[in-house]
């Protein structure tokens, strides 16, 4: 498939002058390049200038304001990330692309930054090393997970995406594999816990464009139609209601929009349930396709992947791609075809 430039988003005289006045000055300049690397909470910013959080904060709500900036709540936390789409964003990645990184004080806040880093993956290896033995013992009931993640890339295919979107996001990575395809990023988790283990694989990985966000699986907090690709990854046998989280996912599609939901294929290990709070045993490949109909998505691909060894586990995976019903056919000429 041919690409092409894309041309830079117009932006008016008025929206202009707002977000160079917001970025022309010096501690709001060194946010924009902390902000444009990782997601960093208020008391972390505040960590790395050595400023007060009144001061901080002011200076974070003009660069929101100026479309230059993002925010969001996790708990009692408020994050902040450059902005990931529209002419703000051209702006900031502009901006953050002309700084010289052996200025002094640019140099002192990206080893400050460092720290931040550290500090985070300590916390999530002491998170880690607390439920360690609980996911080993996952692990080894199903198929190798470079096998899952080598099927769920595979299915992704090569398709561009805008936006990408994990439901559920845990550890963050389903974000890890797939966010080198797409323009932007989020990840949605309930838990600060996760979010933070993450924050921390990410920030490992050299991951830039994902966003973070606390979140219900039943209410996201992203806009209708805004997603190329969402992902519910071993998330679905947890809840009590599978089919409302299938429609609220459905709602992040755009039109030919696609969801990928990865989970257990039914099985009869009990234990699972008090153990691990496993609320399903699992589910048939007739029971998702009926679910995501109700949600206006068609299945168009599945495979199973078994256990490794016969002896190293009883579950198997399964992955289903499905995708919007709206597709593009009545926006594209005559003759055309969604997959051209």
């Amino acid at each position: 498939m041919a690409s092409y430039p894309v041309p830079p988003t117009q932006v008016s005289l008025d929206a202009a002058l707002t977000a160079l006045a917001a970025a022309g000055e010096e501690t709001r300049l060194r946010i924009l390049a902390l902000i444009a690397q990782t997601e960093l909470a208020v008391s972390e910013l505040v960590a790395i200038l050595g400023q007060s959080q009144p001061r901080v904060s002011r200076h974070l709500k003009l660069l929101v304001e100026a479309g230059l900036a993002q925010r969001h709540r996790e708990g009692a936390w408020a994050f902040f990330l450059a902005a990931q789409s529209g002419p703000g964003a051209e702006i900031v990645r502009e901006i953050a692309a002309r700084l010289d990184p052996k200025d002094p004080a640019l140099a002192a806040d990206r080893e400050r930054l460092a720290e931040i880093r550290k500090a985070r993956a300590e916390h999530a290896a002491r998170y880690f090393a607390a439920h360690a033995k609980t996911w080993d013992q996952l692990r080894k009931l199903h198929a190798p997970e470079a096998d899952v993640e080598r099927a769920v890339r595979d299915i992704a295919g090569d398709r561009q995406i805008q936006q990408l979107l994990d439901c559920g996001t845990g550890t963050g990575r389903m974000l890890e594999l797939l966010s080198p395809f797409a323009d932007r990023a989020v990840g949605v988790d309930l838990s600060p816990a996760m979010l933070s283990v993450a924050r921390a694989n990410l920030d490992r990985a050299g991951v830039r464009n994902v966003q973070l966000r606390q979140g219900d699986i039943y209410a996201l907090p992203v806009e209708r139609n805004s997603c190329d690709l969402t992902i519910l990854h071993q998330v679905l046998h947890y809840l009590d209601d599978p089919a409302r989280a299938l429609r609220e996912a459905a709602r992040t599609l755009k039109p030919s929009g696609r969801l990928i939901v990865v989970d257990f294929a039914p099985h009869a290990e009990e234990y699972l349930r008090e153990q691990h709070a496993h609320r399903r045993l699992g589910f048939s490949h007739e029971e998702i396709a009926a679910l995501l109909a109700d949600a206006g998505l068609d299945v168009v691909e599945r495979r199973d992947l078994a256990p490794g060894k016969p002896s190293s586990g009883k579950l198997t995976v399964s992955i289903w791609l499905a995708q919007d019903r709206r597709l593009l056919a009545d926006q594209a000429p005559q003759g055309a075809t969604e997959f051209a």
